[in-house]
């Protein structure tokens, strides 16, 4: 896939050192939580609101269509290892392709704030669902990766009338992983997120393409730069609860109330699940089975249509965009 000079501008930022002496290594630059200081390729802004008595605000970015408009709006909902800048290839084909696009950041991801509250799908699509009615937007395609997709359900099953259609692209939450995975408190969730380092996060992300490329290392930096944050103990705490959120709060069962018409789209090498390392392998072995849980949800679904992607893991948008962009316009077309 050819590399954007916004995602070279982004990755030279990331990676850059100030000038060193030869033989020594520069600093690492912490970001923020928030990624203060980090580049957008899109303005973003922001809308201000309360939970659970609490001031936050939620980062979006807004993107017009750069071709003739038809008047018709995308919804761009990102995985729990991401936030909404990595949808940039995605937001340029839609864009392109007359729709205007959303992609929030989800409360306690990204740019926007990480408030000490109880975290659930529930409440998020609710506050994705208040970013649209700021905007005007009565109706919009719910389009959710990996988290997301739970995520994009959650508001297709809340909001039937203001989703247009939905697709899920890779969604975790296509089998209850309370069924086979071990519950643990989120307090071990949280040190779980304090011990990571750079290098663990970049083995973690490895397993989300089938044949890894250095320009993906953009979004460990990210993450790791974080992670030297003074105030990474309250990020690690929130990520901790989106861990527990994903455990408890499957949707895998309402799959049948889904309304709208859906596109479900899985790339055939994905094997993500929930769990990883806290089952025995006979068991994992049954978990993140892509292949057939995505026919079981296109069954479930009263009017799904299925698209498989061979040789494609985890984020087709990114390993595979001219495949996923493709399966999605035309999706949207009919």
């Amino acid at each position: 896939m050819p590399i954007r000079p916004s995602v070279l501008a982004l990755s030279a930022l990331l990676l850059a050192a100030p000038p060193a002496l030869a033989q020594s290594k520069a600093p690492v630059e912490p970001l923020g939580t928030a990624l203060e200081g980090l580049p957008s390729a899109f303005p973003v802004q922001y809308l201000s609101t309360k939970v659970e008595g609490q001031d936050v605000r939620l980062a979006y970015l807004d993107v017009k269509p750069t071709a003739r408009a038809n008047n018709r709006t995308v919804v761009l909902l990102h995985g729990k290892n991401f936030f909404g800048a990595y949808w940039e290839p995605t937001l340029r084909a839609l864009t392109a392709a007359g729709f205007r696009v959303i992609a929030p950041d989800q409360l306690g991801f990204g740019r926007s704030s990480k408030p000490d509250v109880h975290y659930s799908f529930h409440t998020l699509a609710s506050l994705t669902k208040q970013v649209l009615d700021s905007l005007g937007i009565k109706q919009a395609v719910i389009l959710g990766h990996s988290m997301g997709g739970m995520l994009a359900t959650r508001f297709a099953l809340m909001y039937p009338q203001a989703t247009e259609r939905l697709i899920l692209e890779n969604p975790i939450g296509l089998e209850d992983y309370r069924e086979k995975a071990p519950w643990q408190p989120t307090e071990a969730y949280y040190k779980e997120q304090l011990a990571v380092t750079e290098e663990s996060t970049r083995k973690y992300h490895h397993t989300y393409y089938v044949k890894w490329k250095p320009e993906y290392d953009v979004w460990v930096q990210v993450l790791y730069r974080q992670t030297l944050s003074g105030d990474y103990p309250r990020l690690a705490q929130v990520a901790a609860e989106t861990s527990q959120m994903i455990y408890e709060q499957p949707v895998v069962h309402e799959f049948p109330n889904v309304k709208p018409r859906t596109l479900v789209v899985i790339g055939q090498e994905d094997r993500t699940f929930i769990g990883r390392g806290k089952v025995p392998a006979d068991v994992a072995a049954t978990l993140g089975q892509y292949p057939q849980l995505g026919k079981k949800t296109a069954q479930a679904i009263p009017q799904a249509t299925l698209v498989e992607l061979p040789g494609v893991g985890h984020i087709p948008h990114i390993e595979a965009p001219e495949k996923f962009h493709a399966a999605v316009l035309d999706f949207l077309a009919k």
